[in-house]
């Protein structure tokens, strides 16, 4: 395969910014009027300041997004696995996807996809693509009535700023074991925008892994959007895994909209960044629907990582499930806040929140707030938060098998991610997640 040149300039985050954006990548009137809105909201929607309940445990200093540049492309690089760097392409070896799309500082580097799957009206593809090729897709879906453009100042700005990102829309009674796999790497100093959306229609079936990693050691900086729609009876597997270098400032706002006897599967793994701020929200919008969110967790030196969750129950039969797990060392943070929110006509509702937190050194802190709002009267929901230590007797059971302290600790702690590592379904991503914790025990 033929690798073309390419053309990249350093865009400024700011005003200008969004016409030179949309000039650049020559797009339709109706996506530039977008981005201008959102600008709009971008700035009329205060900075946190902290004393918002959001972000009272979460604080912005050391921020200035005008330290960061987008890399905006004027045409992308797209080549063979063999072009990519050795990380990439590691990264993208780890999992046997049935497509794949690789992402470097906005510009595709790799696209790969079956032509039988594109035979059955698969799309996978980038955003800018899509935009092209699927526009009535994207008017649709992209920001409209599931995560809003307002819905936060970094939602809003990044609609106006949105770069790179993938669309993987799957059509009616079209089931795909294998999992589709995106890889988004960035580099120092730039501004990330990245954007997935998933339409998963009528009773298909879809999994896919999304792996946001680092070119370099750099600070840089992400806010990005997850959109997904699982269609009745609709099968969704969504992994995440967020593994930035310690300088990245991640912002992630992430939403899935489930109708009838749909089922969702939604995997969150946070090991880097210097600072996260996530909101995920499942909205159960119609009777019977099945959500599952796991989450794993493992800040370590001065990182700061801060989870919000939303089960949000509207219609009524309908199942969630919610365990996260986190372990701490050295004087990393952890914010954990969680909703199950019932409405009233949301009967038979069964909901269970969970989260867990191992504190490996004194200095680290966790904070967990799990909620309850409930309006219905015939449900089951309940919810549970721990913090606790390593205990001495355990570490005292071990060593006195033989194993070293050391040794003895990374036992601990591997097995309290054991809960979330079995309910894994992709062999490639379990894999992969062990591996993470066993890097981050040795750091």
């Amino acid at each position: 395969m033929t690798t073309q040149v390419l053309t990249k300039s350093e865009i400024g985050l700011d005003g200008a910014a969004v016409g030179s954006l949309s000039q650049q990548k020559q797009e339709p009137i109706w996506f530039t009027d977008l981005r201008h809105r959102a600008w709009r909201f971008f700035e009329e929607i205060p900075w946190p300041t902290g004393e918002e309940e959001e972000w009272r445990r979460t604080r912005l200093t050391g921020l200035d997004i005008a330290e960061f540049k987008l890399a905006a492309t004027a045409d992308d690089m797209r080549g063979d696995v063999a072009d990519l760097t050795p990380a990439l392409r590691e990264e993208l070896e780890s999992i046997n996807a049935a497509a794949a799309l690789v992402t470097e500082d906005g510009a595709v580097r790799y696209h790969g996809i079956d032509n039988e799957l594109t035979a059955k009206g698969v799309i996978f593809t980038d955003l800018d693509t899509a935009i092209r090729q699927h526009p009535e897709l994207i008017q649709k879906y992209f920001m409209t009535d599931n995560v809003a453009v307002d819905v936060n100042k970094f939602t809003a700005l990044h609609a106006a700023l949105v770069t790179g990102g993938t669309v993987l829309y799957v059509p009616r009674n079209v089931q795909i074991e294998l999992p589709f796999h995106g890889v988004t790497s960035i580099s120092s100093g730039v501004a990330d925008f990245a954007h997935t959306l998933i339409i998963a229609e009528e009773n298909s079936q879809v999994t896919y892994v999304d792996d946001l990693i680092s070119k370099d050691n750099g600070a840089a900086f992400h806010s990005g959007v997850v959109e997904i729609f699982a269609r009745p009876g609709a099968v969704v597997r969504y992994m995440h895994g967020q593994d930035w270098n310690t300088n990245t400032w991640h912002f992630s706002t992430q939403q899935a909209q489930m109708l009838r006897d749909a089922q969702l599967t939604w995997i969150l793994s946070s090991w880097g960044s210097k600072l996260s701020k996530i909101n995920l929200e499942m909205q159960m919008l119609e009777r019977g629907g099945h959500g599952e969110l796991l989450g794993l967790y493992f800040p370590s030196g001065r990182q700061h990582i801060d989870h919000h969750t939303m089960q949000n129950h509207f219609a009524d039969h309908c199942t969630s499930d919610l365990l996260f797990k986190g372990a701490l060392r050295d004087r990393a943070r952890s914010v954990y806040s969680g909703s199950i929110k019932v409405w009233p006509h949301a009967q038979k509702t069964d909901a269970y929140q969970k989260n867990n937190n191992l504190v490996l050194d004194r200095r680290a802190r966790a904070d967990s707030i799990p909620g309850l709002e409930i309006e219905a009267d015939d449900v089951r929901c309940t919810h549970g938060a721990t913090i606790s230590k390593i205990e001495p007797e355990y570490l005292f059971y071990l060593m006195a098998r033989g194993l070293s302290k050391f040794q003895a600790e990374q036992m601990i702690v591997t097995g309290f991610f054991e809960e979330v590592l079995n309910r894994v379904p992709v062999e490639g991503v379990r894999r992969k997640l062990e591996q993470v914790i066993a890097r981050k025990i040795h750091m």
